[in-house]
């Protein structure tokens, strides 16, 4: 069993790296369309209007996909200062059910998150013309990032394996 979760801690190393990497694409696409709207508000005299609610829907697909990493890495809604708190004996047990509460929340995050990509499909963000629908992908995106990597976490501790990320004091 061991051997079966390092595989997949290896792929999901994989994931984490490659959501990252849209993470920094995306955010320096982010950058290129606020020169550009720089450069045609004071050198154009022209303000191309799409660049601003572009760019809220582009820190949508940065933030949330990243913040689903960081519960890989633990670095984003850790409870690692509760579980250091408690005596040693009850460090394991609030640790993995912090990991159930976040897992359960992953999903809420899915299935209600899609819930409004569904909702909003039909109609259209003003001066982008694209699905409102697209403004709830990240969530969805998050929570399932979420629930593959806390199931990550509770597949090492099963297996025998040390956490990834801060150490959890457990």
């Amino acid at each position: 069993m061991r051997a079966a979760v390092a595989a997949l801690s290896a792929i999901l190393d994989l994931v984490a790296r490659g959501v990252i990497l849209l993470a920094g694409a995306a955010l320096v696409a982010l950058v290129v369309s606020l020169i550009w709207m720089v450069f045609g508000r004071y050198v154009l005299n022209d303000t191309p209007t799409w660049v601003e609610r572009g760019a809220l829907l582009a820190i949508l697909f940065v933030a949330l996909p990243v913040a689903g990493v960081g519960v890989r890495e633990r670095f984003h809604m850790a409870v690692e200062l509760v579980v250091a708190a408690l005596p040693p004996a009850a460090r394991p047990v609030v640790a993995v059910a912090a990991d159930l509460a976040l897992f359960a929340l992953g999903w809420i995050m899915v299935e209600w998150a899609w819930v409004l990509v569904g909702n909003y499909w039909n109609f259209r963000i003003p001066l982008l013309g694209i699905s409102q629908g697209w403004q709830f992908v990240p969530m969805v995106i998050c929570g399932a990032l979420t629930m593959l990597f806390v199931a990550e976490h509770l597949l090492r501790r099963l297996a025998g394996l040390p956490p990834l990320g801060r150490p959890a004091s457990d």
